[in-house]
């Protein structure tokens, strides 16, 4: 496989991805942005805790979508995140109505 196929590859993953994305954000309440990853989720659960003068985020996600585009099942029923870098929640607006 060539440099140009492999990167041809990746980018019809994002595409694919970013389509799916698309398609499942009206199911969600909320976006997560953590460090390391992207989440879609309808619960959030967030908690400060310090350790040794340390302060991290735990994050428990439920009925969320990860944004993974190596991920073969991207949703999932719980997610516990563990941070010391910062974490963006936003809650989404819902459509009232959904027109074809």
């Amino acid at each position: 496989m060539s440099a140009e196929d492999l990167e041809n590859y990746e980018t019809e993953l994002e595409l694919d991805l970013y389509r799916e994305y698309r398609d499942v954000v009206g199911l969600f309440s909320y976006v997560v942005e953590t460090e390391r990853r992207f989440y879609l989720a309808n619960n959030v659960d967030v908690q400060v805790r310090s350790t040794g003068g340390e302060v991290f985020f735990e994050l428990t996600l439920t009925d969320a979508w990860v944004w993974d585009v190596y991920r073969s099942a991207r949703f999932v029923k719980s997610v516990r995140v563990v941070t010391f870098k910062d974490v963006n929640i936003e809650e989404l607006a819902k459509r009232e109505l959904e027109l074809p």
